[in-house]
């Protein structure tokens, strides 16, 4: 089985309406699950973030082939604060789930029913935990993982954006598990995360999905996708194996199926619903899988 399929858990997630305000259906497409993003509850604390060093173009280490994933390792000194945070969080690395073939398939996350062909995820530790993992997840908000979409750019653009193309010119280098490279070219994150607007988001509470499974992250997941050229999230799906022989398969078609939650809830900017009593499962939103800290 490819190990990857055991990154990502994508979430029903219990988000407030009011009976009196509106009424939600299957069916129809006035009431339907597209609609219910509408009624989720707002939260006026959601403020927006501080990026630390996200503009610095040489606060990237290395890009490595971990066998579940492709992961770039940070240097010290990124983070973000800010976003109703309790403190300053630690920049640690972010990641890369491959794309699914065909793309139509989608991710396992979900937002109202949309899936998207590949997800990145950057990972976060509180700053008074020094880079300290072990002592991060042990703490219920120790974590705070960044969720970005990546969508395919509309029409036919290819090596687009710009540090996409740098990024990805790195994949034939660690196409075998446990290969890794320097990163040497100058590269963002605020470049790679182009075009999302990061005042825009969805908060929960949420844990780890894989053993032992610690409720320790603080779920932030960014509304606008980052779109990038079919071509490029092409080569996550055609480039980089799971093992360490070029006979071994690819990362692709690596997500899991929706899974319940029980009383998580969403919150996203704005006031908080008048006469919100009852939830609802209406969200699908993704949920930080254990690996992430060990790849």
């Amino acid at each position: 089985m490819n190990r990857l399929v055991v990154i990502v858990a994508t979430l029903f997630v219990p988000t407030a309406y009011s009976a009196a305000d509106g009424l939600w259906c299957y069916h129809d497409p006035s009431c339907d699950d597209t609609t219910w993003s509408t009624i989720a509850m707002g939260d006026t604390t959601l403020t927006a973030f501080t990026f630390t060093k996200y503009g610095d173009n040489s606060t990237m280490k290395t890009i490595k082939n971990t066998g579940n994933t492709v992961k770039v390792e940070l240097m010290s000194g990124v983070q973000v604060t800010g976003g109703a945070l309790s403190e300053a969080y630690d920049s640690l690395q972010f990641h890369l789930h491959g794309a699914t073939v065909p793309q139509s398939l989608g991710r396992s996350t979900t937002v109202d029913g949309t899936r998207y062909p590949m997800e990145l995820h950057i990972v976060n530790a509180k700053s008074s935990h020094n880079g300290n993992t072990t002592s991060a997840i042990a703490d219920s908000t120790g974590l705070a993982a960044l969720g970005f979409f990546i969508e395919a750019m509309p029409g036919n653009a290819t090596g687009s954006p710009a540090a996409w193309n740098t990024l990805t010119s790195y994949l034939a280098n660690i196409t075998l598990k446990d290969e890794h490279v320097n990163i040497t070219h100058a590269i963002s994150l605020d470049e790679l995360l182009e075009g999302v607007d990061r005042t825009k988001y969805y908060r929960y509470l949420g844990s780890l999905t894989t053993p032992n499974c610690n409720e320790a992250v603080v779920w932030t997941v960014f509304k606008d996708p980052i779109k990038v050229s079919k071509d490029l999230i092409d080569l996550f799906s055609t480039t980089v194996h799971i093992d360490h022989n070029t006979t071994s398969a690819l990362m692709t078609n690596t997500f899991r199926n929706i899974q319940p939650v029980n009383d998580w809830v969403v919150t996203t900017q704005g006031r908080t619903a008048s006469g919100a009593s009852t939830t609802c499962s209406s969200l699908g939103l993704m949920a930080l899988a254990c690996m992430l800290l060990r790849v």
